[in-house]
């Protein structure tokens, strides 16, 4: 679907960063992919991010991520927004990332700070400028320094806040005292771009979350904000709470991908864990761990 009517959440509340289901040996599964999107709708979320980070967006190629993207939109219709992955330090190459995540049928694209080169406040802006021209559809910026060695600046936000395609950030800062003043002064919709956040990030003015625990929880932090929405805080922290144990496994080690397949296999969406190398699957130890977990934030019954 298009954007929401609500333009404080345009991509939705609840979105999940979706892993990209692999076969044993590597290749990508987008029957699997169909499965775990419509299931994650199903139980909560109302937004799916593709082709990101969690979704093993370095090591999957063009035509894998656009039939990726394909099959996704196919497969949940018009229940959920769907946005792909548009990042790369190459903004030439983020543009073309972008134009065919538009033609094979994204909603919108979350385009990352570029990485590793670290550019100017300048390059940024006009990094991201580019790239939403290029693609044509509402863009969420993502800025994640600890990934890419550069923070957007508040000047920075407020120039391509001003571009009519530019309505949303990813902020994995961890700076929550800034979302108040900044979704102000742009005007931007402020997601979360870590799970542990979310609650605070509602209190300053956000409008949701990209969450990697939403793969095991995903009804947890719907139940959380929509208690917060409801003036109840106390259920909305309660919801918060029983999704913790969810949180810190598929989040704690830093290897979100890798968890994040842990629990959908533990949770029978999808079968295996595969993943491509730099990235190491979860060991059976790792594995029984994360589902230990899933136990605990109640998205698993106990097995004797």
């Amino acid at each position: 679907m298009a954007l929401t009517s609500n333009p404080a959440r345009p991509f939705g509340a609840v979105l999940t960063a979706m892993v990209t289901p692999m076969a044993a040996d590597g290749t990508v599964d987008l029957e699997a992919a169909r499965r775990l999107a419509v299931w994650l709708v199903d139980h909560g979320c109302d937004g799916i991010v593709l082709n990101g980070t969690t979704g093993e967006a370095p090591t999957t190629h063009a035509p894998e991520k656009a039939d990726l993207v394909a099959a996704v939109v196919d497969a949940v219709g018009d229940r959920a927004t769907v946005l792909a992955g548009a990042g790369s330090n190459d903004t030439a190459h983020a543009a073309r990332m972008a134009q065919q995540a538009a033609q094979a049928g994204a909603d919108g694209l979350l385009v990352v700070s570029p990485y590793y080169s670290r550019p100017s406040q300048e390059g940024l802006a006009r990094h991201f400028e580019t790239v939403a021209d290029a693609g044509g559809k509402p863009v969420m910026l993502y800025d994640v320094p600890g990934r890419t060695g550069v923070r957007v600046s508040a000047q920075a936000y407020e120039r391509v806040a001003r571009h009519p395609l530019i309505v949303a950030t990813k902020d994995a800062s961890g700076d929550v005292a800034a979302v108040a003043g900044l979704s102000a002064s742009t005007g931007l919709a402020w997601y979360s771009g870590d799970d542990a956040l979310l609650l605070p990030f509602l209190a300053h003015g956000g409008a949701g979350v990209v969450s990697v625990a939403a793969h095991a929880v995903p009804g947890a932090f719907a139940q959380a904000v929509a208690a917060w929405d409801a003036g109840d805080t106390a259920g909305a922290l309660a919801a918060f709470r029983a999704a913790l144990p969810a949180i810190t496994a598929l989040n704690g080690a830093g290897f979100q991908a890798v968890m994040a397949k842990a629990a959908v296999e533990a949770l029978g969406v999808v079968t295996g864990r595969t993943v491509r190398l730099p990235l190491v699957a979860a060991s059976d130890d790792e594995a029984a761990a994360v589902r230990a977990s899933l136990v605990d934030a109640g998205a698993l019954a106990a097995t004797s």
